[in-house]
């Protein structure tokens, strides 16, 4: 949109210069116009990058105008060779109008391609100028950008609660849309997912305990913006805003590590903060299920955290109290291994209820 405002400006400021430096009016208007229109187009067909607007518009100028200076001299020898003509005299006043409109023209043309140039090229100057980056700095830590699986996940309201983060929470643009996309879907499951992420989206902005800021991406109606997936342009965004991704996406996580971009994934974070467990410690859980082996017993901690029994078997739908014996961290979770406590109840088969006793007669 800056560009774009950049574009018109150039062309109305060349218009303006044939008007007032010569005095030919619309001819000279429709000579700068057509300079105007040619550079913007070849402006528009060159590849562009995504920009940091008001540094490399200031840094753009400044450029622009020292080398329009430079070029100044130059121009003002082109012209006076052009019109070292017999019947022209020093201090003809057509010569030094030309003069004055071709070192104005140079100046506009100079500034809008520097300006052009440096918006689309800022990444490159860290390495032509050494500490020049036309990148936003935020004060105080750097955001989190959530993507859809973290909002669907729905922990990063709890996570928000215990005042753990402390920094701004950044939804884009995008993310909403495709929550709202998965929220209309027609599938049931799908239906309900995209409706719980937007429920938790809500809860963050209402709960009031952090800042959680709805960002509109500068690239978006650009050329190639809509054939990228969600994933490619959240990492292009964290890399423009200097972000971190907080996820749950295991693959978003790989690849946005290959492209150098910091991921918070949530279920590392949940199996870090998982107590350590410990062989010989005592735990109680209730068997809901028989295992592999013919005598496991299988139940489930609070954390979700699956706890395979031996002799468990004849203790279904009980609650238990076991020994641990080993514990099995993998990257589908963990898995705890244990003995009943008391063997001498397994070996003695399920437990049957007490006979009611016979009524008196």
């Amino acid at each position: 949109m800056v560009l774009h405002v950049v574009r018109g400006l150039f062309i109305l400021l060349l218009a303006a210069v044939g008007w007032f430096y010569l005095q030919l009016t619309w001819l000279a208007m429709a000579i700068a116009l057509s300079i105007g229109v040619l550079f913007v187009c070849l402006d528009i067909v060159s590849p562009r990058r995504k920009l940091a607007v008001f540094s490399g518009v200031l840094f753009g100028l400044v450029v622009g105008i020292l080398i329009a200076y430079g070029l100044s001299f130059a121009v003002a020898l082109v012209v006076d060779q052009a019109f070292t003509l017999p019947e022209q005299y020093p201090g003809d006043p057509m010569k030094m109008k030309t003069i004055e409109f071709a070192k104005m023209v140079v100046a506009v043309v100079t500034c809008y391609l520097t300006v052009s140039f440096t918006l689309q090229t800022k990444d490159d100057f860290r390495f032509i100028i050494p500490y020049v980056e036309f990148t936003k700095s935020a004060k105080g830590a750097r955001p989190f950008l959530l993507d859809t699986s973290a909002l669907i996940d729905g922990r990063i309201a709890d996570v928000v609660d215990t005042g753990v983060i402390d920094t701004q929470l950044v939804v884009p643009r995008f993310v909403l849309q495709e929550l709202q996309d998965v929220a209309d879907s027609g599938d049931k499951l799908k239906r309900n997912r995209g409706r719980r992420g937007l429920d938790v989206l809500a809860k963050l902005r209402n709960a009031g305990k952090q800042d959680v800021v709805m960002y509109e991406p500068h690239d978006r109606g650009q050329p190639g913006a809509a054939d990228l997936t969600t994933d490619e342009k959240l990492i292009d965004l964290a890399t423009e805003l200097n972000a971190r991704v907080l996820t749950t996406d295991y693959n978003l996580n790989k690849v946005a590590q290959l492209r150098g971009v910091e991921v918070i994934n949530l279920n590392d974070l949940a199996k870090a903060l998982k107590p350590t467990v410990l062989p010989g410690e005592r735990m109680t859980v209730r068997l809901v299920k028989p295992g592999e082996s013919g005598a496991q017993g299988v139940g489930y901690l609070d954390d979700g955290t699956m706890v395979v029994v031996e002799q468990g078997r004849n203790r279904l739908n009980e609650e238990v109290e076991f020994t641990v014996t080993s514990a099995l961290q993998t990257s589908a979770g963990r898995m705890i291994f244990g003995r009943l406590a008391d063997p001498a109840s397994a070996a003695a088969g399920p437990r049957k209820a007490a006979p009611e006793p016979e009524p008196a007669t």
